[in-house]
């Protein structure tokens, strides 16, 4: 079966600055897909690419089995994108949005009707089509941007952090919402500063640092990889963090020790792996 999306070999550079290098990867279709990295690792640059915002210096990306570059328009029909920012029009209400989308991508009025009942019935705005956006919370916004980049059937959706910014209610709600998508078969990319949104959404966590994948696995490989156990130590420096093969060398290990004064064991998680990778924390 084919991929979704196929980036391979990509390469971005600006002037002297190489942001992405020789960038490989491949998505499943129906695989909701991590993507990590700190600010400046060319994360955003990727998915400008994957978007068909940015052209690529060198190397293909193909979404959907179109090529981003050659088959632009065609690989633009086959997504969604959901941004941080807000951009949906704020001056309109939450039915013209979805119209006003509906038109852009000419499906037709009986059909765009439909779908419009539909998708906001989906994300909880029906009794909200009439009103004006700008009224709306931050968590009612950004179901909104779900709906509208729905409305054209997209065969993959772009979530670029989706979630920041909203209280844990309303994240935990958008959380249902995307587990519920992948169940009905949608590809998804999703960029987060929330490391356990990536633990309990993902299928597979790809790390970007410098321009370079330098991981890409299940979760599950990522700690089997690393070690499943780590031993967190408080110092004068800040957290220093060691990692075994599991809970219990974690533990044999502090029980070794002559001095076991701010030291802790307990299983790793994705943000030790992070911080053991990139040498530091997401900002």
């Amino acid at each position: 079966m084919n991929p979704a999306v196929s980036v391979q070999n990509v390469s971005k550079v600006y002037g002297d600055l190489q942001v992405v290098n020789n960038l490989s990867f491949n998505i499943a279709k129906g695989e909701l897909f991590g993507f990590l990295g700190p600010n400046g690792a060319g994360k955003s640059t990727t998915v400008r690419m994957l978007t068909t915002l940015t052209r690529p210096s060198s190397g293909t990306i193909e979404v959907a089995g179109y090529d981003v570059v050659q088959q632009a328009r065609l690989a633009k029909r086959s997504i969604g994108v959901v941004l941080q920012q807000v951009s949906v029009d704020v001056d309109l209400t939450v039915w013209e949005n979805m119209e006003y989308h509906g038109r852009l991508h000419h499906i037709p009025r009986g059909e765009r009707q439909e779908r419009i009942d539909r998708w906001l019935e989906y994300v909880e705005l029906t009794n909200r089509r009439d009103v004006l956006v700008k009224t709306l919370s931050g968590g009612m916004k950004r179901r909104l941007q779900i709906a509208r980049s729905l409305l054209h059937q997209p065969d993959i959706l772009f979530l670029d952090e989706p979630t920041v910014g909203l209280d844990p209610q309303t994240r935990r709600r958008l959380w249902e919402i995307l587990l519920d998508l992948k169940q009905q078969g949608m590809t998804m990319l999703l960029t987060t500063h929330y490391m356990e949104e990536v633990e309990y959404l993902c299928d597979r966590i790809g790390i970007l640092d410098s321009g370079q994948l330098i991981e890409l696995g299940t979760l599950e490989e990522l700690r089997r990889n690393h070690g499943e156990g780590v031993v967190v130590t408080h110092t004068t420096e800040g957290l220093q963090s060691q990692f075994f093969p599991n809970l219990q060398d974690a533990n044999h290990y502090i029980n070794q020790q002559g001095d076991r004064t701010g030291m802790m064991a307990r299983e790793s998680n994705l943000e030790d792996i992070f911080v053991e990778l990139t040498g530091r924390q997401l900002d």
